[in-house]
């Protein structure tokens, strides 16, 4: 009897040194638990923080005025500081386009330059706090309108800018000059513009590779520019072998080095290949051209000294027994597209692949970016859907259109300017050429051209890669990111959230049920 009472005793109740055992390790487990979680928090703390440091806003801004040779246009940059070398911040704030011709045509009426400037400064002390306007550095690049001056008259040139730049200091900005660019300057700040927006030049990370090696980069994009007195095409060929050194550029951006092709036609944007091909073709006329790339129906008058004033035109200048010449529009594509050609000299190419007039030109290579006129001509003429219509599309559509009689088709158009809309027929028609006998895109390569007017809000153009390469903000080698990429920074916050969240339900658990913790253990 004193057996088995003793017995259900010992089997009920714990001994005093087990239930001391119990409370110890329970403590004990407790205290990991409370260590854990502390960790946990300190941990998603320091993750949270690191990531998302927080900085006060520190805003700068650039601004670049574009002085082409048709007109002048202002550009306002913004980007916080503390990212200048990460890709893709700059963007575009506004864009002010002065009215006027280019600052070329100020060249006999320097007086007027001020005025000209004044609007379109004025909206950018508007646009730039006032409290930046000290530090936001202003830019003024002239272009093809300016170089074409510079030959005629360099003295004249030099003029022109001193007063511009004079002009320009008067305001409460960082003035940081005015100069003309070269033709490969302008090509190569269009292509690093480009390729910027669209974010080529560094690839995001992933969290199992952290450093992209050079094979894995992004394929870059060509650039087609198209001005009014220049063009430009720049590209990176498949061959780093560039015949022609004049027309290399080697770049080393974001820890990557690029062998780039690129040249500019001065005297083949599309105003200047116009004249060209007028005074071309009055050579053989009594004062009147009948022109296949003006529509049916349309008659304008031209000086003769107007036309010879270019040194675009200066080849094409005879003595001629008139000083104006009329101008009637036959409205014939096919026409309009053999005179056009004549432009281009194809028969002499000192090197293996050649564009025209012994241009050496690489084999065609990826994607082509064309923008500035290129975008606004087909656009106008509908051609900058998503999907590029094939040449064969494109050339019917312009048969149809330069065939419209010039009465239908100022009625249809009342609210295009008359001079822009008069010449759709010829830029469209030498676009097409440019593209298909002057660069030799064919019909597979064709595709391959994007018209482009703005990517993320920003213009197409040199004027943004200008900015970046004088500002310095695309470096030569990887610039320092956040130290963990999105993918990374998810993954261990919701991980430590977890591991948070389960130590505290086992703590609370432990602390209010030990019995069926030991019930499973024991």
């Amino acid at each position: 009897m004193m057996f088995s009472q003793q017995r259900f005793f010992s089997t009920d109740l714990p001994r005093p040194e087990e239930s001391e055992l119990k409370n110890f390790c329970s403590r004990n487990i407790l205290i990991i638990l409370g260590f854990s979680c502390i960790i946990a928090v300190i941990a998603l703390i320091a993750v949270g923080l690191t990531q998302n440091k927080p900085l006060p806003e520190n805003v700068k801004y650039g601004i670049v005025l574009d002085a082409g040779s048709s007109h002048t246009s202002l550009y306002i940059y913004k980007w916080p500081a503390e990212k200048e070398n990460d890709t893709g911040v700059v963007h575009q704030v506004t864009e002010c386009k002065l009215k006027g011709p280019g600052i070329s045509g100020y060249a006999q009426k320097l007086s007027e330059i001020d005025t000209y400037l004044t609007a379109c400064m004025v909206r950018a002390t508007q646009v730039v706090p006032k409290s930046r306007h000290q530090e936001t550095p202003v830019y003024l690049g002239a272009t093809a309108g300016m170089r074409l001056l510079r030959i005629e008259n360099e003295q004249l040139a030099d003029k022109v800018l001193a007063v511009v730049a004079r002009s320009l200091s008067n305001y409460h900005f960082d003035f940081q000059g005015a100069r003309i660019i070269t033709g490969q300057e302008e090509g190569a700040y269009g292509w690093i513009t480009i390729n910027y927006l669209l974010g080529k030049f560094t690839q995001k990370p992933s969290w199992l590779n952290l450093r992209p090696n050079e094979d894995t980069a992004l394929e870059t994009y060509g650039a087609l520019d198209l001005g009014g007195a220049s063009t430009q095409i720049t590209f990176v060929p498949q061959d780093k072998n560039i015949e022609s050194p004049s027309n290399a550029l080697h770049f080393r951006l974001y820890g990557r080095d690029y062998s780039v092709y690129t040249h500019s036609f001065l005297c083949y944007g599309k105003d200047q290949a116009l004249r060209q091909k007028l005074a071309k073709d009055i050579q053989d006329t009594n004062g009147t051209l009948r022109d296949p790339c003006f529509h049916p129906g349309y008659e304008t008058v031209m000086n003769v000294s107007d036309l010879y004033s270019s040194p675009c035109t200066k080849k094409y200048e005879r003595t001629l027994p008139f000083d104006q010449f009329q101008i009637q529009g036959t409205g014939n594509y096919q026409q309009c597209q053999k005179s056009i050609l004549q432009l281009f000299n194809f028969s002499h190419c000192p090197y293996s692949h050649c564009s025209f007039n012994g241009i050496f030109l690489p084999s065609l290579h990826g994607d082509f970016g064309a923008f500035s006129a290129y975008y606004y001509v087909m656009e106008f003429l509908n051609f900058t859907s998503e999907e590029t219509p094939s040449p064969e599309k494109m050339t019917d559509t312009m048969e149809k259109f330069c065939s419209q009689p010039w009465e239908e088709l100022k009625t249809y158009f009342g609210d295009v300017k008359e001079k822009y809309l008069s010449e759709y027929c010829f830029s469209g028609t030498y676009i097409l050429s440019l593209l298909l006998n002057g660069y030799r895109f064919t019909t597979d390569s064709w595709k391959n051209i994007h018209f482009m007017g703005k990517i993320q809000s920003s213009n197409v153009g040199w004027t943004l890669g200008y900015m970046l390469n004088l500002t310095n903000m695309i470096p030569a080698e990887q610039p320092l990111s956040a130290p963990l990429t999105h993918s990374t920074y998810v993954f261990l916050m919701v991980l430590f959230s977890l591991i948070l969240v389960a130590v505290v339900i086992i703590g609370v658990f432990i602390f209010h049920k030990p019995s069926y913790f030991w019930k499973d253990t024991v």
